[in-house]
């Protein structure tokens, strides 16, 4: 499929349009609770969640944020919660790959919303999988208790992290946390549940109770250093192992600790030597589409992220709704597993719609998914998908059983699996091509995501008729335009909720990535997935 000059520069302004506003956001997000807030954190001799990761970070490395929009358009009637009051993500000390979760103290003094304890237990699980160290900059005035029956007693609440903490001891995954501000109440398990623990004077304290619920509960007058600063912890309790002056020498000191760190075994993913795609990534902005219905050659995607632009096609010529194929990705070996929105015909030939997945395509797609286990080779998702095919035709055909067995093997995967949502990622597709409920190691989204049931104005007619249907019966059928401003509405409503900014907010996908970026940020996860361990496939029900 050939792309004019004219539709090129078209796509490229679309798309780099909703890159800016991505960045735009972000530096909003990234000045926490406010340019105030910063500089009482400066006049207390304290550093800042973002300063204190780059200041720990290998010089010139990078750091890929996870949760960055946690929260965003969401806490509005509390004031809001930027990041979810926490900043996390991949970065490298001493060149070895960590998780990093710093606490952002001019969020609500660092206290917990809802999606902070989630975004927590993300970070955590990227951790566990991976089997990568996790380290805790902790500056939190502990649960938000406006909203402490949202983030307190539940599975997926805020104890599930101390559970996690264990977890990860029993694993032999390394914990550092940095107590470098308030520590508080059930906050103070996390950092003496790791498996060491530094404080920074005079502005580091860790306790139970502060000195107000002290005297509440026992009528104790005691101030914050001496109930639990680091004189009290490093010479009296025992509580913490390092007693830092500042929040810079606890930064180098946690440097040096982890530069001693023992190696552990590689999973063993196979790597050669890099080299670039030779069709420029730049490209992709000008080959994607701006309008999301309109067909386009995936593979020509494909070929700008991979080494050499080269793709080993499985079964070309069958199941044409999905690209299966081996390449290369920065020199580690992958699987990648690709809508194609182009409308083809298929081995009998008759036409396939693009972004549809049918019976063969899902036979196929299940098929290279078993092979890339058998042979221990990552696999990469790229969604631009409508759902399953649907009609009598594909009824009769037994699609549900196809992809039935298409979901299995996704589940039963043990491979690493990553997921690129590059525009639609809708119904049963999102879950075949392995969505955030099918455990990818990481998720991410295009600015031009859209993640839900169905389309907006699908979505928006089945509601309109419900709604018109049960108007008519109560005798109070809305005339054209009523019909109209009542679709209209609906549809707002329903686009609001698959745009990628709301799937960020509530974690759905762990970053919005600049799609020119997608190599880069492969990479990086698989990078840090040949930390883990790969257990044996085993593919259940397909095997009958």
């Amino acid at each position: 499929m050939k792309i004019s000059d004219l539709e090129f520069n078209k796509n490229e302004d679309a798309i780099l349009t909703t890159v800016a506003d991505v960045h735009y956001k972000l530096e909003k997000i990234s000045l926490g609770g406010g340019k105030e807030k910063i500089l009482k954190q400066h006049q207390e001799g304290k550093l800042t969640a973002r300063e204190r990761i780059q200041a720990l970070i290998d010089k010139d490395s990078a750091f890929f944020e996870i949760g960055a929009f946690a929260g965003y358009g969401m806490y509005e009637e509390h004031g809001g919660c930027p990041a979810g009051g926490v900043v996390t993500g991949l970065g490298k000390i001493e060149g070895r790959m960590v998780m990093i979760v710093a606490n952002d103290a001019t969020v609500k003094a660092g206290a917990w919303f809802p999606i902070t304890g989630k975004k927590n237990l993300r970070a955590q699980e990227i951790a566990m999988e991976n089997r990568i160290p996790i380290i805790y900059l902790v500056d939190s005035a502990g649960v938000y208790l406006p909203m402490q029956d949202e983030i307190f007693p539940d599975k997926e609440h805020f104890g599930r992290i101390f559970r996690n903490n264990a977890r990860m001891s029993s694993m032999g995954i390394p914990q550092i946390a940095a107590i470098m501000g308030s520590c508080v109440a059930g906050g103070a398990y996390l950092p003496i549940m790791s498996d060491e623990a530094l404080i920074v004077e005079g502005t580091g304290s860790i306790f139970l109770a502060g000195p107000y619920l002290v005297k509440a509960a026992i009528g104790e007058d005691v101030d914050q250093e001496t109930l639990g600063g680091a004189k009290t912890h490093c010479e009296i309790s025992g509580v913490t192992d390092y007693k830092m002056p500042d929040d810079q020498t606890c930064l180098a000191t946690i440097r040096k600790l982890v530069s001693k760190m023992g190696k552990s075994p590689k999973a063993g993913f196979d790597r050669i030597k890099p080299t670039l795609p030779l069709l420029n990534p730049s490209e992709i902005a000008g080959v994607f589409p701006e309008n999301p219905t309109k067909p386009y050659d995936m593979l020509q995607i494909i070929k700008r992220i991979v080494d050499d632009s080269d793709v080993t096609l499985y079964k070309e010529d069958y199941g044409k709704s999905i690209i299966c194929g081996y390449a290369r990705i920065d020199g580690w070996a992958v699987g990648i597993v690709a809508n194609q929105r182009l409308v083809v015909k298929n081995a009998a030939g008759e036409m396939q719609f693009g972004g549809v997945i049918y019976s063969d395509s899902a036979d196929k797609a299940t098929r290279f998914i078993m092979n890339c286990n058998q042979k221990k080779i990552p696999l990469v998702f790229l969604h631009d998908v409508t759902g399953f095919m649907v009609g009598k035709r594909s009824e009769h055909g037994g699609i549900i059983k196809d992809g039935a067995k298409m979901v299995n093997a996704v589940a039963n995967s043990t491979v690493p699996k990553f997921t690129v949502i590059l525009g639609n990622s809708f119904g049963a597709g999102n879950y075949a091509m392995c969505g955030k409920a099918y455990d990818p190691r990481l998720i991410v989204a295009w600015p031009t995501a859209k993640i839900a049931v169905m389309g907006g104005t699908q979505a928006a007619r089945v509601l309109t008729q419900i709604q018109v249907s049960t108007l008519k019966k109560n005798g109070e059928a809305p005339d054209p335009q009523g019909e109209q401003a009542m679709f209209e509405k609906i549809k707002a409503r329903y686009d609001e909720q698959t745009s990628p900014f709301y799937a960020a907010s509530r974690l759905w996908v762990d970053a919005i990535i600049d799609p020119r970026k997608t190599r880069e940020f492969l990479s990086i996860g698989i990078e840090m997935s040949d930390h883990g361990v790969v257990e044996k496939f085993n593919p259940g029900i397909l095997q009958t």
